[in-house]
């Protein structure tokens, strides 16, 4: 069983830390659903951590009797990230537990603002990582001895995985999954979460790490993700993963379980949440830059997605 230490700082965004504890204990409900023992051992430690706890209505430890072989950063809310918050004495004392953490061969991973902790800790110096993509700038002028890639979805450098927008926090931990715990189960968490009932981003959100199983899916996705703003043909995602149309059908619906045209709505969805969560454009701006010129068009899919609505999605990123 992998001890994992959960860090969440005042301020800590609320998907951030429902998502992060919500894979972990889908992993280990999983296990014990076919007789065997949980994935991992959680303890939330940090300067939020008894906020997180009254939030997500669960009692964790907030330390374990052995070294934790997993350190996870959750980020913080929007209004609350800027470089000189993550040099304040908590975030110090933090910073000074991942390092520790890394020095005695933890791996440590955070996503969006929470990449600034572990750049201010030093575990990111020479290292290769990502961060929210309105952040980047920023980030880069604070941290330059860092190879900082905004496009990147997760970026893995040897115990160092980082991830970008918010949401992105999904797709890194059902990467960590799948190095603790092994990639079968990570998939089965992948879609107990996809077929979930209750409203929920993890629904769609999980499907990042499907599509990263196949090498030219995930080539693809890339492709799509630069140009949501605009139209394109299913012969122009094909042709970005160097396959035929039909071949890219095929193995899409394999790694995925979706169409061509089902997958790139999803990512139009998954891009129109992180706008709402982490901007105040206008939902009519939003539903622009994700490619429709009718919002009503992008309402009926998060409808059919099984997202929150709008407001309450903006309402829930302001309120925590």
């Amino acid at each position: 069983m992998t001890a994992i230490d959960v860090i969440a700082l005042k301020g800590a965004s609320a998907s951030s830390l429902s998502l992060t504890v919500e894979v972990l204990e889908t992993a280990n409900r999983l296990r014990r659903d076919a007789g065997d023992g949980p994935a991992f051992e959680i303890a939330i430690s940090g300067s939020g951590a008894k906020t997180a706890g009254a939030f997500l209505g669960l009692e964790y430890p907030d330390h374990h009797d052995r070294s934790p072989e997993l350190i996870v950063a959750t980020s913080l809310r929007p209004e609350e990230t800027s470089v000189t918050r993550f040099l304040q004495d908590d975030a110090v004392e933090a910073g000074e537990r991942l390092a520790t953490g890394v020095a005695a061969g933890a791996q440590v991973a955070s996503s969006s603002s929470g990449v600034f902790l572990l750049a201010v800790a030093g575990v990111l110096d020479g290292r290769r990582a990502t961060t929210a993509w309105w952040l980047a700038p920023a980030f880069h002028e604070a941290f330059p001895n860092v190879s900082l890639q905004p496009d990147a979805g997760v970026v893995v450098d040897g115990a160092v995985a980082t991830a970008g927008a918010p949401l992105a926090q999904l797709d890194l931990m059902l990467s960590l999954v799948a190095r603790h715990g092994g990639a079968d189960l990570a998939e089965r968490c992948s879609r107990r979460l996809l077929t979930s009932d209750r409203p929920s981003s993890a629904r769609f959100m999980a499907q990042g790490f499907l599509a990263a199983a196949d090498d030219r899916v995930a080539t693809a996705e890339r492709w799509a993700l630069q140009r949501l703003e605009e139209s394109f043909a299913v012969e122009d995602l094909a042709d970005a993963a160097g396959l035929t149309a039909r071949t890219f059908a095929r193995r899409l619906n394999r790694a995925t379980g979706l169409s061509p045209v089902r997958f790139v709505q999803q990512l139009r969805v998954r891009r129109a949440v992180d706008l709402l969560k982490t901007t105040r454009l206008p939902f009519d701006e939003i539903a622009r830059r994700v490619g429709y010129s009718e919002p009503s068009t992008l309402r009926r899919l998060f409808r059919r997605e099984g997202a929150a609505g709008a407001r309450e999605i903006r309402g829930a990123a302001l309120a925590g």
